[in-house]
């Protein structure tokens, strides 16, 4: 029986190189004959903060050419909008009524985002990984790509779906495991190798986005933080330099080497020749991405087929496990 596989990134901002490192390059090995492949652009999550309603559709669809220049084929993946699926949130409301607000209390992400202000802050953000849940259980979804940041959410995921067993006696929902991703799932921001790269990140040199050209990748990694000392000949000398761990990581993870093999070819050497090197890597690797979403981004009725083709294909999948669902919790039909 094939895996069934479901991620989605959020329509806000660039996507960038932890983006692509740390998933999409990872989805796109992952288009196999035994894996079933579903990749979301997950509107209704980005909605959880206010976004300029002008915008949330062309960001929808800048997400999905990143998706498509990165590789993921439309082809043999579902590429779609999470709002044009109603069963996401029918299902969300079903699963939240056998969701204890202990539990979405201390969730990590919450309590970071809302800070202080957990009395102001909105019922999407509070209820995100409810819906982060009906994403993953509308599909019977298997298996769920995930980073170090949310698998407190699939860990909830798990937790709901076996509270829906339980009470209605039944094993209708599987348990969704977590998918290991490869090394480089943590990308670090530019400026502070102790802080994730991240789209919301004030600064546009923390991050390389997969728009860049050429001569901004260069610049940005030139400014990239590092330290006085020359790179070390071992991974044990990276400890405690947080800047230099991570280009060296990037570097690792875009030559699908590991960082030992990187630090046996530039040990002892300074950081004006790695950084030169680094950038053309990078160069290299992102080039071919960013001219495709230039392609596609030109011609925004393809884009837009992709998705409703992909909607339908979803919505064929969803609507007879909410249904499903429905009947086992006694709706009326």
């Amino acid at each position: 029986m094939k895996k069934r596989i479901f991620s989605g990134m959020q329509p806000t901002n660039n996507l960038h190189l932890g983006n692509y490192l740390g998933a999409l390059r990872n989805w796109v090995d992952l288009q196999q004959d035994d894996y079933e492949c579903i990749f979301c652009v997950v509107d209704l999550h980005a909605i959880t903060v206010p976004q300029e309603s002008e915008r949330l559709a062309q960001a929808t669809r800048e997400i999905a050419a990143a998706y498509i220049a990165a590789g993921v084929d439309p082809e043999k993946a579902i590429i779609f909008p999470q709002s044009a699926v109603p069963a996401h949130s029918q299902l969300m409301w079903m699963l939240a009524t056998m969701t204890q607000m202990g539990k979405l209390e201390r969730m990590t992400q919450f309590k970071d985002k809302a800070g202080k202000n957990t009395e102001r802050v909105g019922l999407g953000l509070f209820a995100y990984p409810v819906l982060m849940a009906a994403d993953i259980l509308a599909y019977k979804a298997t298996h769920v790509p995930v980073g170090e940041d949310q698998k407190q959410h699939l860990e909830l995921a798990r937790e709901i779906a076996s509270t829906f067993n339980t009470r209605y006696k039944t094993d209708f929902f599987p348990q969704p495991e977590p998918q290991i991703l490869g090394a480089a799932t943590r990308v670090m921001s530019l400026k502070d190798g102790t802080k994730k790269m991240s789209k919301s990140d004030e600064s546009d040199n923390s991050r390389i986005n997969l728009t860049d050209d050429a001569e901004k990748i260069a610049a940005k990694i030139k400014k990239a933080q590092t330290d006085a000392e020359p790179l070390p000949h071992d991974v044990a000398g990276l400890k405690e330099r947080a800047g230099a761990d991570n280009l060296v990581t990037i570097y690792a993870a875009l030559s699908r080497r590991g960082k030992a093999d990187v630090l046996k070819e530039f040990g002892g050497q300074q950081w004006s020749a790695f950084k030169p090197a680094l950038a053309e890597l990078a160069v290299k690797e992102l080039s071919p991405i960013t001219e495709r979403m230039s392609d596609l981004l030109a011609h925004p009725e393809k884009i837009d087929k992709i998705l409703r083709d992909g909607a339908e294909r979803a919505d064929t999948l969803a609507r007879p496990i909410l249904r499903d669902a429905m009947d086992i919790m006694g709706f009326w039909k």
